[in-house]
């Protein structure tokens, strides 16, 4: 009988540790510098299991379901309203290697997805200030990256050196993190046991470049959108959402990518 208890206890251990937690983040935005009261406001996952963590937004997972299910039966008769309502700020998934300490960044610019690992290193400096945030017993910590200056609440009592979108690597999860400026900030707000972390399909090509080059793109795409999906198209790459659409559609089309461009002065990374 104890032999057999042991055996039980043990597998027991396995399969909780098989698991992975996920963390729901509220992240506030404000996108637009012109129009600072304005805040964006979206939740977004961080899922931890002993290998990696992964970071998403929850508006990413409901409309990627919808478009599965909408391959699934060859029928794309949607709501567009439902869709346009789960258009989402956080449209990017930040995976961290915790072997290796890689951080992957996948993301679209237009219609086209691409990737490329984070190259600039996260350098803390942990203060004496301490609080009380929810139920954690937590301390602050300080850095510079991107552009920002940052303050994040880390808890020792939760021990995943890790955190919401790029930050880890202080002696406990963070719990919360804003910046300076009060642009951008992520605030716990639920933890979880999952069978496992999210995965993504991939539709299309994912181009992998360095971040240097990612960002060269990115600056193209937010000079002058509609000229960069041409150019996209022209090449070959992908299905450019202007292909097959009638005139009127493309120029309702263009004028959005504009209005977006525009209005999305604000990003999280500066530099």
């Amino acid at each position: 009988m104890k032999k057999i208890s042991i055996l039980l206890l043990g597998l027991a251990s396995q399969l909780f540790f098989a698991q992975a937690t996920r963390f729901l983040y509220q992240v506030s935005m404000k996108i637009d510098s012109t129009n600072r009261n304005d805040v964006k406001t979206e939740n977004a996952y961080l899922d931890i299991n002993p290998e990696k963590s992964i970071f998403y937004g929850a508006n990413r997972v409901k409309r990627d379901s919808i478009l599965g299910r909408a391959r699934q039966t060859g029928s794309f008769n949607f709501d567009r309203t439902q869709m346009q309502n789960l258009r989402s700020n956080i449209d990017f998934t930040i995976e961290k290697n915790s072997k290796t300490g890689v951080k992957t960044v996948q993301t679209r610019i237009a219609r086209e997805q691409y990737s490329y690992d984070e190259d600039r290193p996260m350098d803390w400096k942990i203060l004496p200030e301490t609080a009380k945030i929810g139920e954690y017993k937590t301390q602050k910590a300080e850095t510079n990256f991107a552009g920002r200056t940052w303050y994040a609440w880390f808890t020792t009592e939760i021990p995943f050196q890790d955190g919401p979108y790029k930050f880890s690597g202080l002696p406990g999860l963070i719990i919360k993190v804003e910046d300076s400026k009060g642009d951008y900030s992520f605030d716990l707000k639920e933890t979880k046991k999952i069978a496992e972390v999210q995965t993504f399909n991939l539709t299309g090509n994912l181009i992998k470049l360095k971040r240097k080059d990612f960002e060269k793109q990115n600056a193209l795409f937010k000079k002058d959108p509609v000229s960069f999906m041409q150019a996209s198209m022209s090449s070959g790459r992908g299905n450019g959402p202007m292909r097959n659409t009638d005139p009127n559609q493309r120029k309702q089309m263009e004028e959005r990518l504009k209005d977006e461009a525009k209005k999305n002065n604000n990003p999280i990374e500066l530099q």
